[in-house]
């Protein structure tokens, strides 16, 4: 696969890892976004909510990239499920695993508790046969051991295109709706924050539980619904809904809808991440991915992952 269009694959598996009913009108305005407050919110505004403060702290986030870089420093039991499907919907190859990662100081290293393969998931030579599971397997299982520097920061050694897809995603998971470089086409669309995109969308703030009964603001973008076909053609981001706990800010979870048509790929993906609080970390809990993405002249590729991590233990 050439480099354009694992550029485009890589764009679309983590979008790819995402609205409350709007009870009042009120507005605000920021950087020339309208933006919709529910009762909740609209109640707090008056006794010192700063909207437009909580926006540009949703465009500046670091805490869920800080969350993803905590999974170096900890060990963990994971739960590994990752599914190629046909076109008829059935799984055509599968990896479920458990693995447990362990940690001493600023090294980490990875078990394989135990594994069951079907189908073709694997080549005769051992890599992975497909792109979503060797993207899920740079992302989350660890080879050898793996140190970290003082900063907690995986040393970037390995060159190539699988290490700048890696970069790509990362910016794209952890900016979400800002552009990212290098990936043709898609890349400045998901820019949701700049005003020659942000006219494609519906922005609301509201206050409600998380699934785990945080209370938390909900940040939401959402694609206006009665886009006409040109600019249609121009989003990429469906929708981005975020959580931040009341108490601290802390995302503590995210969900992405993205899809994208062309006469020469396509892609309609949805992810979602729920983050836990350990040892004074956020640290990722869950994640999910459900999306199909086709190029020219290559098999479409659908999948479905599932990881979970648990039984968290300090680093020793």
């Amino acid at each position: 696969m050439s480099h354009f269009w694992k550029s485009i694959a890589a764009t679309v598996v983590v979008c790819c890892l995402q609205l409350t009913h709007l009870a009042a009108q009120d507005t605000a305005r920021y950087k020339g976004m309208t933006v919709n407050l529910d009762e909740v919110i609209v109640e707090a505004k008056r006794i010192g909510f700063d909207v437009n403060s909580f926006i540009k702290r949703v465009e500046e986030d670091t805490t869920f990239y800080r969350a993803f870089k905590n999974l170096h420093i900890v060990g963990f039991h994971a739960d590994n499920d990752i599914r190629i499907l046909d076109k008829k919907g059935q799984v055509q190859a599968s990896l479920n695993s458990k693995t447990s990662q362990h940690v001493k100081g600023r090294c980490r290293s990875m078990e394989v508790l135990n594994q069951q393969v079907t189908g073709d998931f694997y080549t005769r030579k051992g890599n992975y046969n497909y792109y979503t599971a060797e993207l899920y397997g740079n992302l989350f299982f660890t080879q050898g051991t793996v140190c970290v520097d003082g900063n907690g920061e995986t040393p970037e050694n390995a060159g190539g295109a699988m290490a700048r897809h890696k970069a790509q995603l990362k910016q794209l998971i952890f900016n979400p709706g800002k552009p990212v470089k290098g990936v043709p086409i898609v890349g400045p669309k998901v820019a949701i924050f700049d005003r020659d995109v942000m006219r494609f969308y519906d922005f609301s703030i509201s206050a409600e539980n998380y699934v785990d009964g945080t209370p938390c603001y909900v940040f939401t973008a959402k694609t206006k619904p009665d886009l006409g076909r040109i600019d249609r053609g121009d989003v990429v981001i469906d929708e981005l809904i975020t959580w931040f706990n009341k108490e601290n800010f802390e995302i503590v979870g995210r969900k992405y809808a993205l899809s994208y048509k062309t006469m020469l790929f396509d892609f309609n993906v949805k992810m979602n991440v729920q983050m836990t609080k350990q040892f004074g970390l956020l640290i990722p809990a869950l994640v999910t991915y459900n999306g199909t993405w086709d190029v020219a002249f290559k098999k479409r590729e659908t999948a479905a992952f599932v990881a979970k991590f648990y039984d968290f233990k300090a680093a020793e």
